[in-house]
């Protein structure tokens, strides 16, 4: 099978916010008034573009991202779901994930968008601490939280939440009662961050002025390894990094970047990695959301890059995913998606160093990290990758 013969994942970007998190470098904005006409013209219209270009494939996943894309209208997204499975084929058991933050006005939503054709929902929790969220710049409270989470329940069949570790003051007690606490009203998914202090955010110039220090990398680590165990006492086992799920509820559509499958992306700001005419494409939209708009208004897309991927960068790039999941990487797919031989794309010398230190796990079949060799993936790949 060639891979404009597999199955295609979706991501729909939008970008708007509440406000703005002080630790966020996502693309996202906010605006006092949101023109939703427009934006749900634009986007259906860049999905009927792409859609052209790309042919019949079939769709085993859709994600509405952002921002805060529990701010669309539910007849948008309806709209949006309508048009992707009507240009893709869906496959019997499609994947069609929203993310949400839990204030009670998104929250009551919900049903709306399960009626639209949603039935994953992934909340943006990020803390169960008052304090914690306040320091967040979080629009919720714990309460609306835990309600937020009860009502997904209720209405999706499917559920993932948000939370953030290593932030300022945090201690390894409170961070197990407060993952129980999450795990017991949800224990499907879990998608965990490490708090990073990110360029042009709030929290970088609060930390060069000294105004916010995050734990150590020892405490950072051992908030990490308690994750696991919590989290494992309610059958859900890590598949990836940062990413924990019950059998069989891991999220197919974050799989199919590991896994270095297809993706079209819409929306301002939106990636993509297609395959048209045999060759693999790395596409990406206008960031701003009012240009992206007028782009699409006068072309059809708001298309600012679109490049050829290199087998030598292919390779470089299904590494870097591929080796963040529990599984690994096969080198027989590895071979026919990039064009180049496993063996070749790695440092031998290093390979044969992570495997003695038990980092690296390497058979015919299979390279994975162990787990102490996803603790320290970001060094190891460093160094592995040619």
């Amino acid at each position: 099978m060639t891979p404009q013969d597999e199955p295609i994942a979706l991501y729909i970007h939008w970008p708007f916010c509440l406000a703005k998190c002080p630790y966020c470098d996502f693309n996202s904005h906010v605006r006092e008034r949101i023109d939703q006409t427009r934006f749900a013209a634009a986007l259906r219209r860049e999905l009927a573009w792409e859609a052209a270009r790309l042919g019949r494939r079939p769709l085993a996943s859709i994600f509405f991202g952002g921002g805060t894309p529990s701010l669309m209208a539910p007849e948008t997204v309806a709209d949006l779901i309508a048009d992707a499975i009507g240009f893709f084929p869906p496959l019997p058991d499609v994947e069609i994930t929203l993310e949400a933050n839990p204030t009670s006005v998104e929250a009551g939503r919900f049903r709306a968008y399960r009626q639209a054709g949603v039935n994953r929902v992934s909340l943006g929790v990020q803390s169960l601490d008052a304090t914690d969220l306040a320091r967040l710049g979080r629009q919720h409270s714990v309460a609306q939280a835990m309600a937020a989470l009860d009502l997904a329940r209720e209405n999706f069949p499917r559920l993932s939440f948000d939370l953030i570790y290593a932030r300022p003051g945090q201690t390894l007690p409170a961070w197990r009662t407060e993952l129980r606490a999450a795990l017991s009203g949800a224990a499907d998914h879990l998608s965990l961050y490490q708090l990073t202090i990110e360029p042009g955010t709030a929290y970088e110039g609060m930390h060069r002025r000294g105004e916010l220090t995050l734990p150590d990398d020892d405490t950072a680590a051992g908030l990490y390894d308690a994750t696991a165990e919590e989290a494992a006492r309610f059958g859900l086992l890590p598949y990836e990094v940062s990413n924990y799920a019950a059998s069989g509820a891991e999220s197919r559509h974050n799989l199919a970047y590991w896994r270095y499958r297809d993706y079209a992306g819409i929306g301002p700001g939106a990636h993509g990695r297609v395959t048209i005419d045999g060759a693999l494409l790395a596409t990406r939209r206008h960031r701003a959301p009012e240009p992206w708009a007028a782009r699409v208004e006068a072309d059809g897309h708001g298309t600012t890059h679109q490049d050829p991927v290199s087998p030598q960068d292919r390779a470089r790039e299904m590494l870097l995913m591929g080796l963040r999941l529990t599984e690994g990487i096969d080198p027989t797919r590895f071979a026919a998606r990039t064009g180049i031989q496993l063996a070749t794309a790695i440092d031998a010398d290093i390979l044969a160093r992570a495997i003695d230190a038990d980092y690296l796990i390497s058979t015919p079949n299979r390279l994975a990290a162990t787990a102490e060799g996803r603790k320290r993936l970001d060094a190891l790949l460093a160094a592995l990758v040619n």
